[in-house]
Order: structure tokens, then C-alpha cells, then sequence
């Protein structure tokens, strides 16, 4: 090959390249890691909130997924092996598994996606300066506090007798402050305390010795893997059914308030965004819901011999009938 032969070959090649602008450089690709204990549908609407900041998959992001399937005895190993992968930063949900990627990693931030109380579970020290490597969303707010009972009595004041079913390791102060709103509105109130799915059937035999009328969900990674279990025990003793979890509808709730899940997600794509493109988890607070939904189920209402006042129908985001 000669002289002109070579150069007109070279050139040829490097048309066929693509430009880049003054300035302008490839796509860096983000890796994003995400441990799922189990939530259903969670990551994936997270998927899509990044995708509408313009994070597109084998382009400029990669996410490195480690999924439970509801099993918590495999979030060490998985939090161990996501941080051994060393992505840019790590989302996930609940304190199980923010706690055990915090025994791994002091470095890598973390974004929680949904928590209850992080102060009390000792996650952050408070929610306006988190510090460390964590900041995210908690679902804990003080507009929740008691609402559930709220609800109940202007749908079906003549009810007395409600149960409440809940994890006591979970660390949320909706059970507290359910409690509270029961004593204001006279309302008794009995405790059903479960820690793990072999003891739902213990809790739900002391609820038929109690006739008890209502039934009260505090939401968590065991209510939700159980959810239809609850469902089945609710339907065959037509009790009421409410709390703040969304999911409660899809197993024949008849109402349910608590915050926007999907805007939650939103936020937490926007706090991983603000953590890719260099700020520091550190100063970014964590964040209380701000939006609220309230969903009702009028079809089941008239199943169960109730009425909806026009009232609360109003004050509905959401209803079924």
C-alpha cells in the first residue's frame, strides 16, 4: 500500500466515526445498585421515575439488582455481595436491609426508598442532618398519626371493638399513635402482635375470641409478604379493613390513607440524579411524605352493610366501586 493509499484509508475510517462536540464525551454509565427485600413493584416504578430523568439502561446507567424474595434471611448475604460490586450508590427499602448494607459500607451512599422511623431504629441520627452515608424517604409522618381510627369512626361510628395487627420489631410509631387516637375517640383497642408468619394464626384466633369488629394493618416487609393471608382472614369474618398501607385494597380494604408511593419513588430518583452528578448524601435531609391519598372501596362497604358518608366520599383521591 502506498503513501496516498494509506492516508485516503485512514481518513475514510475516521468519517466514519462518530463527532463529538467541542467538550462533549460519551455517556459515562452509572451503576446503580439496588437490594430488594421483597416490596412488590417498588424498583420497578424506581426504574421508570430514573428513566424519566433521562437515565437509560446499557446507555448511561446499569443497575446491579439483589432481590430477597421476601426472605430476610438472605439480606446479609445480598448486602455483602451488592457493596462487593461497588457501585456509584445503592438503593432499597425498610431497616433490615438498610442496616445490613450499613455494616458493609460506610462509603457508598445509600438511598432509602421507603422507611418507617429511621431515627429510632438508629439508621440517622435525625431526619434534617442525617449525616453518614444514608438519606432517602421514611413514610413517617404526624399526619398519619391516628388517622386510621378517624376514618373508621365516620364510616361506622357504631364500631368499638378494633384490632390492630402489627410488628413490634418493626420501628414505626403508628402503633403508638394509634393508641392514642383509640383513647381520644373511645375506641378499645386490642394489640396483635406478630414477629414472624407462624404466629398470624395465633393472632388471628385471639381476634375471633374477641369479636372484634375492625380490623387496623400497620404496614411492613412481613405484613406486606403476607397480605394474603390477611386478606383471607378479614374476608371470611367480614371485618372492616383499613390502615395506611395501599396494598390493603387489593386484598378487600375498605379504605386506606397514607402517602403517595409513586411520588415517593420520584423523589428518590431525584435524590440518586443529585447524588450521581456529585452531591453529597450528607446533605441531602431525609424527607417526610407531603402527599397523602386516601382510597375507599364502596362496593365492600356495601358488602359489609355500611354506608360512606357523602362527606368522606369528597375528601376521596381514589374510589373504588
Amino acid at each position: 500500500m502506498d503513501r496516498r493509499t494509506f492516508i485516503a484509508s485512514v481518513g475514510g475510517s475516521l468519517v466514519a466515526l462518530p463527532l463529538l462536540g467541542e467538550g462533549q464525551q460519551p455517556d459515562k454509565v452509572w451503576r446503580v445498585g439496588i437490594l430488594d427485600p421483597g416490596l412488590p413493584d417498588l424498583f420497578a416504578a424506581f426504574r421508570e421515575s430514573m428513566r424519566d430523568l433521562g437515565y437509560v439502561e446499557r446507555r448511561n446507567i446499569r443497575f446491579e439488582e439483589k432481590k430477597a424474595n421476601g426472605n430476610p434471611n438472605l439480606i446479609p448475604a445480598l448486602a455483602r455481595d451488592l457493596v462487593a460490586l461497588k457501585p456509584d450508590v445503592i438503593v432499597t427499602a425498610a431497616v433490615l436491609p438498610t442496616q445490613s448494607l450499613l455494616n458493609e459500607t460506610t462509603s457508598i451512599p445509600l438511598v432509602v426508598a421507603s422507611i418507617g422511623d429511621a431515627v429510632s431504629a438508629g439508621i440517622v441520627r435525625n431526619l434534617a442532618q442525617p449525616t453518614g452515608n444514608v438519606t432517602g424517604l421514611t413514610q413517617v409522618h404526624d399526619l398519619l398519626a391516628g388517622k386510621s381510627v378517624e376514618l373508621l369512626k365516620d364510616v361506622a361510628p357504631q364500631v368499638s371493638r378494633v384490632a390492630i395487627l402489627w410488628n413490634p420489631d418493626h420501628a414505626d410509631p403508628e402503633f403508638r399513635e394509634t393508641q392514642r387516637a383509640s383513647r381520644a375517640l373511645e375506641v378499645q383497642l386490642q394489640s396483635l402482635e406478630v414477629r414472624q408468619p407462624g404466629e398470624f394464626d395465633g393472632a388471628f384466633l385471639s381476634a375471633e375470641r374477641e369479636r372484634i369488629e375492625a380490623l387496623i394493618v400497620i404496614g411492613s416487609r412481613l405484613m406486606v409478604l403476607n397480605r394474603q393471608r390477611i386478606g383471607d382472614f378479614t374476608a371470611k369474618n367480614r371485618l372492616i379493613l383499613i390502615g395506611v398501607p395501599s396494598w390493603l385494597m387489593e386484598i378487600g380494604g375498605l379504605m386506606s390513607y397514607g402517602p403517595d408511593v409513586p411520588e415517593l419513588l420520584q423523589r428518590t430518583a431525584t435524590y440518586v440524579d443529585k447524588i450521581l452528578k456529585g452531591a453529597k448524601q450528607a446533605d441531602l435531609p431525609m424527607q417526610q411524605p407531603t402527599t397523602f391519598e386516601l382510597t375507599i372501596n364502596v362496593k365492600r362497604a356495601k358488602e359489609l352493610g355500611l354506608i360512606v358518608p357523602p362527606t368522606v366520599i369528597a375528601r376521596a383521591d381514589k374510589v373504588i366501586e
